[in-house]
């Protein structure tokens, strides 16, 4: 099973513990998007072993994550997202299972295609009622995002990786799975999106050379998007067609090579 595969792998990977990584926090950067079958991930890992250490916690280098969505009642963050639209914002709460910390974050693309990430420690509060997230909120939110509530579930597994050359950071999520507060659930087994998270996209990246290579192109890609379209009401769907036309090539692929 390609998941036993991956762990062995990632032995063969430097570590690098959480200090380190402020060196590479990149919370102002530029964002690429790949989406794949998950049975590629071993090849990948081989690949990338030589020029990239791996986030190390506690001797462990995957980890579980858990990040429950905000939008408005008019969807108005999942809107802005499905028609492109920049200076566009994102709000989630993100729970770091392994450690139990949990963050409220706040994501913004700019209008020049940059990702600027503000977050602060906080739990997740069912009412949104905390004082120290609506003082957050209300800092770096336009004032049309208001009466935030939880529409969206979603858990994955996590490596993150980090350049030896180059200052830049690359997640690989897989185990994907999505719920909603109605009781709405999907697992994702067949998918991996990677992530390569860098200052600016200039100068070589041995993880974009390589997945060129392999024939995986970038492409946009939101986990809060497509988990909405597949197990929410709601509208602009068809927005997001070619997203979902890939899954769907992926996990036919994976089930022919796994006799699924």
């Amino acid at each position: 099973m390609f998941i036993s595969e991956i762990y062995e792998l990632l032995d063969s990977f430097v570590p690098i513990g959480l200090e380190e990584m402020d060196e590479v926090k990149l919370m102002d950067r530029v964002e690429k998007k790949y989406v794949f079958s998950a049975t590629k991930l071993p090849d990948l890992l081989h690949q990338l072993s030589g020029g990239y250490k791996v986030l190390e916690i506690d001797m462990i280098r995957q980890f579980p994550y858990h990040t429950t969505y905000l939008d408005t009642y008019d969807n108005l963050s999942y809107t802005q997202q499905v028609t492109g639209k920049l200076n566009r914002h994102k709000i989630r709460y993100r729970r770091y299972e392994s450690s139990g910390i949990s963050y409220l974050e706040i994501k913004k693309k700019t209008n020049k295609k940059r990702t600027i990430k503000w977050r602060i420690e906080n739990s997740f509060n069912q009412n949104c009622t905390d004082e120290n997230a609506l003082s957050f909120i209300k800092k770096y939110l336009p004032e049309s995002f208001i009466d935030l509530q939880p529409v969206l579930d979603n858990g994955f597994t996590r490596i993150t990786l980090v350049g030896t050359e180059f200052k830049e950071r690359v997640t690989l999520d897989f185990n994907l799975t999505f719920s909603s507060p109605e009781g709405s659930f999907t697992g994702l087994p067949f998918l991996a999106v990677a992530e390569l998270k860098r200052e600016r996209f200039s100068g070589q990246s041995p993880f974009r050379i390589i997945m060129k290579q392999i024939g995986i192109q970038p492409t946009r890609f939101s986990k809060y998007c497509i988990g909405s379209a597949l197990i929410r009401e709601i509208p602009r769907k068809n927005t997001l067609k070619p997203n979902l036309l890939l899954i769907n090539k992926i996990e036919n692929g994976y089930n022919n090579s796994t006799g699924t």
